[in-house]
């Protein structure tokens, strides 16, 4: 049986992953990997979207090279990213990245046009700057031409599924990170846009996750050495196909997508949009059979990441595994953050930003850099906590366990910390989650999978799962009285 390619574009790298269906058993297999990161023209980021394309189109040819051809293709990356495109399809301007400083006061802006309540209960949508509902305001507010040319807006899956097939199509979990999804009525909240003016005559129709779009364009199929190839809009956002890939049983546990970004929440049927809900900013984004994922997003691994990348710009390299043993080494609990501060959302020197916030909340810095790995560490811990305590307090009942699966579950630090600070044992793995739930929704689509429970049994069936047992202390009961200071001080 061909294999299944899954295109996950990731925020440090892309890659061609391939998925193998056999006897019950999955098994991922790396055809190409390209580095995938903002490209910065003036003070402005963008996605480099034309090489992206080009890397897309080499992970597909390589595989068919090797294995003589696909079952299929999805693609999948980050929510909230879009594209305009004009008159004969063309490309309007490179697509922003979401780390762009375009969105800097554009929640106060949309605020002043549409009460802050409103827009939470006709989305569900948790409040971020970067939501695209925030980059097209904008434009707007820089009265971009763009807005009233444009013919289509895509967002960036669903721009390469365009390209691939000829096929526009809005995906559903991806749509729902735009913050003008409105679940209540399964639509787009053209509504709300209008009280935005934002025009909407460009929006696409909505698919549902593991939507069969078409097969590859002729012209896409001349290049890579194969015609007819399906295309699946799978869960497009990629913590959508993550999720999808949780190892799961029963309705008692939570998850963190632990990468860049770490994002904690439940997965339910209804979207949850109350008072209480509101108040704590959390988010309803979608997922596979037509599922919520009731979640907070927290900074995650892009405190580390930015940090390494700082010191490697000094000529200091190290490797993620060299900083976490220092980190393991280093005095605990030497200051904590609240990693969801502004201050470290855009890119730069973030030790040095680590180092301000200490000083601003009455903490003395990190002085090495095992102490400011550590700090960062502890303080996602603690933030996991406040969100697990938030979450059960929204849903009425216990959850016992925490799946943390994506990159982040690499680090054995991390997850013995989360377990730590949430009393709670933490499941770790898949590591690659997202491409798992990217490839098995494309045989669900297909047929060669029965149901999302069956995906998930192959899924435990085929990875190995490791348990962090908690060993909760008084320490860590008095580092989150700490972080409870903290968060208020801040807010």
């Amino acid at each position: 049986m061909h294999p299944f390619l899954a295109l996950d574009l990731g925020a440090e790298s892309g890659r061609g992953m391939l998925g193998f269906l056999e006897d019950g058993k999955f098994r991922l297999e790396e055809i190409h990997r390209f580095i995938n990161g903002p490209v910065k023209v003036g003070d402005s980021l963008f996605w480099d979207v034309l090489r992206m394309w080009s890397e897309i189109k080499a992970s597909i040819r390589l595989a068919i090279q090797k294995y003589g051809g696909l079952q299929g293709i999805g693609v999948d990356t980050w929510g909230v990213d879009f594209a305009l495109l004009g008159r004969g399809d063309i490309l309007l301007g490179n697509p922003y990245h979401y780390r762009d400083k375009r969105t800097n006061g554009m929640l106060e802006e949309a605020f002043r046009r549409v009460p802050k309540e409103k827009i939470y209960f006709r989305t569900g949508i948790q409040f971020i700057q970067l939501n695209t509902l925030y980059q097209l305001l904008a434009m707007r507010v820089e009265n971009s031409p763009l807005l009233d040319i444009a013919e289509t807006f895509l967002m960036m899956p669903d721009l390469f599924n365009f390209w691939l097939t000829g096929i526009k199509a809005n995906e559903f979990s991806i749509a729902t990170t735009s913050q003008f999804y409105n679940p209540l009525i399964g639509d787009w909240d053209r509504e709300l846009l209008e009280e935005m003016d934002i025009p909407h005559h460009f929006l696409q129709r909505i698919v549902s996750s593991g939507t069969i779009l078409g097969e590859i364009l002729p012209s896409v199929g001349e290049e890579v050495g194969q015609q007819g190839i399906p295309v699946i809009a799978v869960s497009c956002h990629d913590t959508g196909s993550a999720v999808a890939a949780a190892p799961a049983e029963g309705d008692d546990w939570a998850y963190i997508s632990a990468g860049t970004w770490m994002l904690m929440g439940v997965e339910i049927k209804e979207p949850i949009i109350n008072q209480r809900s509101f108040e704590l900013n959390f988010t309803n984004e979608g997922g596979v059979g037509g599922t919520f994922r009731f979640l907070k997003n927290i900074m995650g691994l892009w405190l580390i990441q930015e940090s390494r990348r700082t010191w490697a710009n000094r000529g200091e390299e190290y490797s993620y595994s060299e900083l976490t043993k220092m980190a393991e080494n280093a005095r605990p609990f030497c200051a904590i953050l609240e990693p969801d501060h502004t201050s470290f959302l855009p890119p730069g020197d973030m030790p040095a930003r680590i180092a301000d916030f200490c000083r601003k909340t009455g903490q003395e810095p990190p002085q090495t850099k095992g102490e400011f790995v550590r700090c960062a560490l502890e303080s996602l811990a603690l933030k996991c906590k406040w969100v697990l305590d938030r979450l059960e307090e929204m849903l009425g009942r216990q959850l016992s366990r925490i799946h943390i699966f994506g990159g982040g579950s690499q680090n054995t630090l991390l997850c013995q910390f989360i377990a730590d600070a949430t009393d709670r044992i933490v499941m770790a793995g898949p590591v690659e989650a997202t491409a798992t739930g990217n490839a098995l929704v494309q045989a669900l689509a297909l047929g060669y999978i029965k149901s999302h429970e069956e995906m998930r049994e192959i899924i435990r069936n085929s990875f190995e799962v490791i348990p962090y047992e908690p060993a909760h202390t008084a320490e860590w009961d008095d580092a989150y009285e700490r972080f409870l200071k903290i968060m208020e001080s801040v807010q």
